[in-house]
């Protein structure tokens, strides 16, 4: 009967043509990989491999059975991963980070389609702010963090990587419809965070002027009903809207401006099976996601921080 590691070892000197190139790759000593050999030929009945010089070469029986060797060793090697995988999607935890607009929208849908996929994943869930989350991703208490961050935004450090999952258009909230940025240059505005503060100043700048905050919250349920007090106008992303709607505030999507919604893992691929499950489910979700607007979150797959709790 033929023995996988001797066909493995057949493979590998047809690979580098050597018996010493064998051994190297495979960690072997020579005159293992020799014994393996001789093995193979008693089993096989033929000669395989003959010398040549101080060197060897295979006969043409030994290239036809080192041909399907390869096949049978990448086979095996394929079947070993993929049960690999399947056992890791059996069970795991999945420890996820994201602010409330994203755990009130984007991420109970897709717990919902993984839990119907592989019932053994048992997903953790944490409300985290952007900044918050990335460091509890570099420091290895979470396994995902979903954040967002613009086109033109500085990239995350070195060691983050990030599948861009989609695109969520942002909103201003006043009290009046078919608003614009351009008719509230003197009004007061309702800041948040810093991430969420540094989004409001760029999209006002690019109206030419500098917007004077007049309150702070994080929190989309106050932020609305500051708003719908008069006490100020605010932006406010789609999900955030998606999540809590007041029926007494307008909305007026700002044209040309979103967010890029990404999932960060840290450290080197390939991510562990579970992490890869919750990965493609996020895609999976926000591809379908519709704005309170009538616009979909877009989704695609590229690179790169979230307002805070909005």
């Amino acid at each position: 009967m033929l023995n996988l590691v001797q066909l493995m070892v057949l493979a590998s000197v047809a690979r580098h043509g050597s018996v010493t190139g064998a051994a190297r790759e495979l960690h072997y000593s020579q005159p293992s990989v020799s014994h393996h050999l001789s093995r193979l030929e008693a089993a096989t009945g033929v000669k395989l491999v003959q010398r040549v010089g101080r060197g060897i070469r295979l006969t043409p029986e030994g290239r036809l059975l080192a041909n399907r060797a390869a096949e049978i060793v990448g086979r095996v090697d394929a079947a070993t991963s993929e049960l690999a995988a399947q056992v890791g999607l059996q069970s795991g935890r999945v420890r996820l980070a994201a602010n409330a607009s994203a755990l009130s929208t984007i991420v109970p849908r897709m717990a919902g389609a993984l839990a119907q996929t592989y019932p053994g994943i048992e997903l953790s869930l944490i409300e985290r702010h952007p900044v918050e989350a990335l460091q509890l991703l570099r420091h290895g208490e979470i396994d995902v963090a979903l954040v967002f961050r613009h086109a033109d935004a500085p990239v995350e450090d070195e060691g983050f990587r990030l599948l861009h999952i989609g695109d969520d258009p942002i909103y201003l909230v006043s009290r009046r419809p078919d608003d614009s940025l351009a008719n509230h240059r003197h009004s007061a505005w309702i800041g948040g965070g810093d991430r969420c503060q540094a989004e409001l100043f760029a999209a006002c700048r690019r109206q030419g002027f500098t917007p004077r905050i007049g309150s702070l919250s994080d929190d989309m349920v106050v932020v609305q009903s500051l708003v719908a007090a008069g006490m100020g106008v605010t932006m406010l992303p789609g999900l955030a809207l998606q999540a809590h709607r007041r029926p007494d505030v307008h909305i007026t999507e700002i044209v040309g401006f979103r967010r890029q919604l990404h999932a960060a893992t840290y450290g080197d691929p390939p991510d562990p099976p579970a992490v890869a499950a919750v990965l493609a489910a996020l895609t999976k979700v926000t591809s379908s996601t519709a704005s309170p607007g009538g616009a979909a979150v877009t989704g695609t797959s590229s690179t790169g921080g979230e307002n805070e709790a909005q």
